[in-house]
């Protein structure tokens, strides 16, 4: 990529964006798991299993391979063309209304200002990337689904990038990059993304739950609430 010298001095900022319950006022795995039962992909007993196995993601305490087992099932032989289209219905109907206007706004923030956005996310890269690149972000870490001969076969690849798993996917994300980054910024809801948070130079505690809202108090970090009246654009 060339560089005038200009962009040679201008070392943009990294901005770290969690994305559910923190750009969304929901937890898309959760909405995809109601639509493909809206759908008739999946059985309502999908919802029951997802909303038990969500309480063990609140308390922190989750087995993430045992909720995307749970929750990819339905997907399991299906191909990516499909995938993608259904995925595409879903960010309409659900995802697009349920953002916060100040979630985009601050997206747009870090834009003009020439850094680099990069949602992180611990939900399925089927869903994550095509938002992330409706929101205009430079790349997307998500959970990694595997394919054989582009059928989902409903089971995971690689680190999973959930608490710890988000930093080991982010460090080697950015031993990729090409670009000196000149600092950081992170965002999240969720005491899972606490070690996401430590790893940056600036965290921000976005609508948090209480546990990261009393860690953010005790480390004095930014608290933005965005959940307010009217900021939801649905």
């Amino acid at each position: 990529m060339a560089h005038n010298n200009q962009a040679m001095s201008n070392i943009p900022y990294l901005a770290i964006f969690d994305l559910d319950e923190t750009l969304i006022a929901a937890d898309s795995a959760s909405l995809w798991s109601a639509f493909i039962v809206e759908k008739g992909l999946a059985s309502n007993s999908l919802l029951a299993e997802e909303q038990e196995l969500m309480k063990a993601y609140v308390k922190g305490t989750l087995d993430m391979n045992a909720y995307m087992q749970a929750t990819l099932k339905p997907i399991a032989g299906m191909d990516s063309i499909t995938l993608s289209q259904l995925v595409e219905e879903f960010i309409e109907l659900k995802i697009k209304p349920a953002f916060y206007a100040d979630a985009l706004a601050r997206i747009q923030w870090h834009k003009q200002r020439g850094d680099t956005i990069l949602i992180i996310s611990a939900t399925g890269e089927h869903l994550v990337k095509p938002i992330a690149n409706m929101l205009g972000a430079d790349d997307a870490i998500a959970i990694n689904l595997e394919q054989i001969n582009g059928i989902f076969t409903g089971n995971t690849t690689g680190t999973l990038s959930y608490q710890q798993g988000k930093v080991v996917r982010m460090k080697a994300w950015l031993e990729e990059q090409n670009t000196q980054f000149k600092g950081s910024y992170g965002y999240s809801d969720s005491i899972n993304d606490l070690p996401m948070l430590d790893a940056v130079d600036r965290p921000f505690a976005v609508n948090p739950d209480p546990a990261l809202a009393l860690h953010a108090q005790m480390q004095e970090w930014t608290i933005m609430d965005w959940r307010h009246e009217n900021n939801i654009l649905r």
